[in-house]
């Protein structure tokens, strides 16, 4: 994932609701939403490392990922960041401790930032200082820098969510154009992450299009008490390729 908002509300009928755009190179492989058949994992799939960027699991887990964007090239023998997110989701140990547990290793990957929720806590670590970072109740967002840095999309989806759950506007059909606006920021709102002028520009969307690299999958998640429900629409190079939504009814809950 690349950019993700959400509306936590412990003690409510849905505890979670999670919006994001997992942008990707269009070469890249990846296996849309399904039922993994090796593991109680439902999320889609990278082909070529084999973890995911979002997924849910037993007892209404949730883990999802986003890489930190910086000018200095990664590691390419790195672990896969995306076996985080399937690691957490297998885990049976709670948030705080898996992520405590990980704080150790985190300098082994390449820089990112994980949020997880074990059905009760919802938590984040951003590897550049191993830092865990406490979520409080409400709205928050992340995207390819520290929890809530306020970029131009991040705030742009987070105040987006926060209109549609202030109407009560919170169905599929109410997110999806959060997540498909394609607006540029302004040149003098673009952060400095490193990378050149005009691809700062070009990324600056909360949906991104460009010829080679652009958002792949766009994703809505409720965890509710006793179920969840998992909706996403995919894109290639030339538009729209389909979508799933997969009300789990407990199917990977215990």
């Amino acid at each position: 994932m690349c950019l993700i908002a959400w509306n936590w509300q412990p003690g409510s009928a849905t505890p979670l609701l999670l919006i994001g755009n997992r942008d990707e190179f269009y070469t890249r492989p990846a296996e849309p939403l399904h039922h993994w058949p090796d593991a109680h994992i439902l999320a889609g799939r990278d082909v070529q490392a084999g973890g995911t960027w979002l997924g849910v699991g037993p007892g209404g887990r949730l883990a999802a990922l986003t890489n930190f964007r910086s000018g200095f090239p990664t590691n390419p023998d790195a672990p896969s960041r995306g076996q985080l997110v399937t690691d957490f989701l297998q885990s049976p140990l709670d948030a705080a401790s898996y992520l405590r547990k990980l704080q150790a290793q985190a300098s082994v990957y390449n820089p990112f930032n994980l949020l997880v929720f074990d059905g009760q806590t919802l938590l984040g670590l951003e590897s550049r200082g191993a830092r865990i970072v406490t979520l409080s109740a409400g709205l928050g967002a992340v995207s390819n820098a520290d929890f809530n840095t306020p970029w131009p999309k991040l705030r742009q989806l987070r105040n987006g969510l926060a209109n549609c759950v202030t109407r009560g506007k919170t169905e599929d059909e109410d997110l999806w154009p959060l997540l498909q606006s394609r607006t540029l920021a302004q040149d003098e709102e673009l952060p400095h992450t490193g990378v050149p002028r005009d691809l700062e520009r070009a990324l600056s969307p909360i949906f991104i299009a460009t010829p080679g690299y652009g958002t792949r999958a766009c994703s809505v998640v409720r965890v509710g008490t006793h179920s969840v429900q998992f909706a996403e629409q995919r894109f290639g190079a030339d538009g729209a390729l389909g979508g799933t939504s997969v009300p789990l009814a407990m199917a990977v809950l215990p």
